[in-house]
C-alpha cells in the first residue's frame, strides 16, 4: 500500500516543479509514484467545482479519495493542489494517513515568480475584467499548517535541495524491509 502524501502551498511555491522532480527520481531508481496535480484533476475529475470554500474541501476530498483507491499500485501517491485549509488537511490524514508536506514561500517571492500571470491579475484595480478575485494567499483564505510533517522553504530552497531533503523524508516513511534507497544507478 503506497503512502499518500498531500502539499500545500500557494500558486508558484514550487509543487508541480517538485512533483515532476519526484517522479523523474522514481523512475531513475524503480520507485512508483503517482502524482495527483491538482490544476489536471480540475479539468476532469472536478471540473464541477469552483473556489468556494465548501468547492475546495470537496476537491480535496475527492482527490484523497481517488488517491486511496489506487494506493495499491504505487510506492507514493501526492497530491499536488493548494490545499489552503487546515481541515481538508486534517481530514485527508485521519482518513488515509496522508503525511502532509507544506511548500511554504513568501508571498513577495511568489509575485516575482508569478509563472502563471495569477498574482499579476490578482493585485490589478478591482473594477478591471482581467481581475482575479480569490487568489489564495493573497485575496483568498490559506492557513497555514499547525502540524505539517515537513516543510520546505522554496523561497530559499532550490529544487534539488528541496529533492534530495523530500527523498529523505520518504525514506523514513517506507516500511521496514522494504527499501526505496539502494536501487543500483548502473541499471541506466
Amino acid at each position: 500500500m503506497g503512502h499518500i502524501i498531500q502539499f500545500t502551498g500557494l500558486s508558484g511555491a514550487g509543487k508541480t516543479t517538485l512533483s515532476n522532480a519526484l517522479l523523474e527520481w522514481g523512475n531513475q531508481h524503480q520507485v512508483k509514484i503517482k502524482l495527483i496535480d491538482g490544476d489536471v484533476y480540475r479539468q476532469t475529475l472536478c471540473k464541477d467545482l469552483g473556489f468556494s470554500k465548501a468547492d475546495r474541501l470537496e476537491n480535496i476530498a475527492r482527490l484523497g479519495a481517488y488517491s486511496a483507491s489506487i494506493a495499491a499500485d504505487y510506492d507514493y501517491i501526492f497530491i499536488a493542489a493548494i490545499n489552503p485549509y487546515e481541515e481538508a488537511r486534517h481530514a485527508l490524514k485521519a482518513k488515509y494517513g496522508a503525511v502532509l508536506i507544506w511548500l511554504k514561500c513568501d508571498i513577495q517571492a511568489l509575485i516575482a515568480r508569478d509563472p502563471k500571470g495569477l498574482y499579476r491579475k490578482a493585485l490589478l484595480p478591482d473594477t478591471h475584467p482581467d481581475k482575479i478575485h480569490n487568489l489564495t494567499g493573497l485575496n483568498d483564505t490559506f492557513e497555514e499548517p499547525q502540524h505539517a510533517d515537513l516543510i520546505l522553504d522554496t523561497g530559499s530552497l532550490n529544487v534539488e535541495k528541496a529533492l534530495t531533503t523530500t527523498v529523505n523524508f520518504l525514506r523514513q516513511l517506507s516500511p521496514a524491509g522494504r527499501s526505496v534507497t539502494h536501487h543500483d544507478h548502473q541499471q541506466k
